[in-house]
Parts: C-alpha cells; structure tokens; sequence
C-alpha cells in the first residue's frame, strides 16, 4: 500500500493465489455441465518440456507413482507421452473433475518446489458439448488464467465464436485471460 492510498483510506486487494486459480475448475464444470451442456471427457494433462537431468526425471517419476498410488483411491490413472515439440504430456484420466484437479496441482506443485516450475507450459481439461464435439479449457499456470480452446472441422481451424460464448457464459467463474492473444491454441493435444 502506498502513501497515497494510506491517506486516501484505500486498501488494495489481493488478487487470488494462482493456485486457487487452477481450483476454480472444481466448481466451474458443474455449470458448464448444468447450463451449458458441456460434459468432462474424464482427462486432463499438464504439458511441459522435460529435462534430461536425473533429478528432474526421479521428480516426475516420484509424481507417476504418487498419482497412481492415490489413484487407487479415486480411480485416477496416469501415463504420459511426448509430442514432437519435445514437450511431455502428464495425462490423469478420472470421471471426477475434481480429482483431475488436484492430481493436475500435485504435479504441478512438485515440478515446482523441485525448481522446475518453469519448465511448465500448461494445463489442459477436456470436455465436450451436447455433439460430443471436443472443447478444451487450458490453464496458462504462468498467468494463473483459464481460456477454452474449441477446434473447429479442418486443419488446425478454430472457433473463435464458441470460444467467446463460452468465456462469456462462464467468464464469471474461472479467472479468464483477458488478452485474446494470449489464447494459444494447442494443436494435437493428446486427451
């Protein structure tokens, strides 16, 4: 807070963690479900580009079996893959969002407190419509911000339109980027 703002009585408020950014999914799909007929596919990823350290792979290798051994609680399985922009895929599959949701944290969590919080691109959830037409809602974990992704038939084609309807009906209940710039599309994503 700064002189001014002491004298004027003003008070900043502090914007949300970026992490209880990332939980907002945990509320968020039961009105995409419920209003919007958009329904979980049961995946989620988070992608980042690996390190061939041997500390950081004995991190995600402590991640798979974390996930896995809690996964026998919730149901969730985990595997990974790599696409051909050298990035690595983490994919949890669970009917429950909200157990993708905190696998999704668990590892990002670990990569980070490993110093590897960097190498993180994102976090992808996939869903689909009453078509069962696939629609993405991706978590930039730099900017803490949630933005759908929604391919449209042909090559690496995309709706705009339904993407700015769905940022409009659910805008009030995940943390939206703001800049349409920044809503990168991820081609090929594997869930």
């Amino acid at each position: 807070m700064g002189f001014l703002d002491a004298l004027l009585g003003r008070r900043k408020v502090a914007a949300p963690a970026k992490r209880d950014r990332l939980f907002a999914m945990s509320t968020a799909y039961v009105t995409l479900e419920t209003s919007q007929d958009v329904h979980t596919r049961g995946m989620a990823a988070i992608v980042f580009q690996p390190l061939a350290t041997a500390d950081f792979n004995e991190i995600v290798k402590e991640m798979v079996e974390v996930v896995k051994s809690t996964g026998e609680e919730t149901g969730t399985t985990v595997d990974t893959s790599d696409d051909s922009f050298g990035y690595r895929w983490m994919i949890l599959r669970d009917a429950d969002v909200e157990d993708l949701v905190v696998g999704i944290n668990a590892v990002y969590e670990a990569l980070q407190i490993g110093g590897y919080g960097d190498r993180v691109l994102a976090a992808v959830f996939a869903f689909e419509d009453g078509q069962k037409r696939p629609l993405y809602f991706i978590y930039n974990v730099k900017r803490g911000s949630w933005y759908p992704f929604v391919p449209a038939p042909g090559d690496q084609q995309r709706s705009v339109e339904r993407e700015l309807q769905l940022k409009a009906q659910i805008g009030s209940e995940l943390p939206i980027e703001p800049e349409l710039e920044r809503w990168f599309p991820l081609w090929g994503v594997p869930i």
